[in-house]
């Protein structure tokens, strides 16, 4: 069993339009339309209980997806770290949407993580440019969703991202949205689609996505990036 846990704000669920759309929060809705034999999902919210990430929660999760917009500069400062530091150790991280500003993505990657933007509502397009990569499995090669908010570039992040899905607007912006990235012994997917008053989180292409991604973020180990003293494999004598 895969451990998934899914962060979200769950701010904006509160108040209408978006709560029209999704009425138990944009986290559960992923985690029902994501739902499998293989995975074990928690779904926790900023409001929760220690931001809801007390350390036996984070230290149990194998796969962390996060998805935050209004309230990026609440997040603690140590809290962050934590999820860093588990990050660097080999748990997997799915930052969606408007969490590419978020304290964790920014820490973890090291860059702004800005971009352009505009919120009219228009038509995205997504092609798949790693078709043999584990996250575009089953994914056709170009899909639609009749409406999202447009991210564009310049998207300001690392040089390593390995671009898996770009996106057109029908404005007639592009934009690397879907890109992954490796931190330590962690693996990251940057998944741009997901604005709170369209459905996007229904859709089942970008369901498929997230689930590929989850699989593929898994970690083989969980081990603590630090410094150990060690004994040498090889017997040998001392120089005087």
């Amino acid at each position: 069993m895969i451990r998934v846990t899914i962060w979200n704000e769950f701010r904006h669920e509160k108040t209408e339009p978006v709560k029209s759309v999704y009425p138990e929060g944009m986290h559960r809705a992923i985690a029902a339309g994501i739902s499998a034999d293989d995975l074990d999902i928690t779904c926790v919210a900023l409001d929760d209980p220690e931001q809801g990430l007390p350390e036996e929660i984070l230290e149990n999760t194998d796969v962390l997806l996060w998805w935050g917009h209004w309230a990026h500069r609440e997040l603690s400062d140590e809290l962050v770290n934590r999820i860093r530091q588990r990050v660097l150790a080999g748990m997997g991280l799915i930052v969606l949407h408007s969490g590419h500003d978020s304290k964790v993505f920014k820490s973890v990657l090291g860059t702004s993580c800005s971009l352009r933007w505009r919120q009219v509502g228009e038509k995205e397009r997504l092609w798949v440019t790693a078709p043999a990569h584990p996250i575009a499995r089953n994914v056709p090669r170009t899909f639609a969703l009749p409406h999202e908010e447009m991210y564009g570039e310049p998207f300001d992040i690392p040089d390593d991202a390995k671009i898996i899905f770009m996106s057109w607007f029908q404005g007639g912006d592009v934009f690397r949205s879907g890109v992954t990235f490796q931190r330590g012994n962690g693996k990251i997917f940057y998944f741009a689609p997901g604005h709170e008053t369209f459905p996007t989180y229904y859709d089942k292409n970008i369901l498929t996505v997230i689930g590929n991604a989850v699989r593929w973020a898994a970690p083989v180990m969980i081990e603590p990036k630090q410094c150990i003293q060690c004994q040498p494999a090889e017997n040998f004598t001392k120089e005087p």
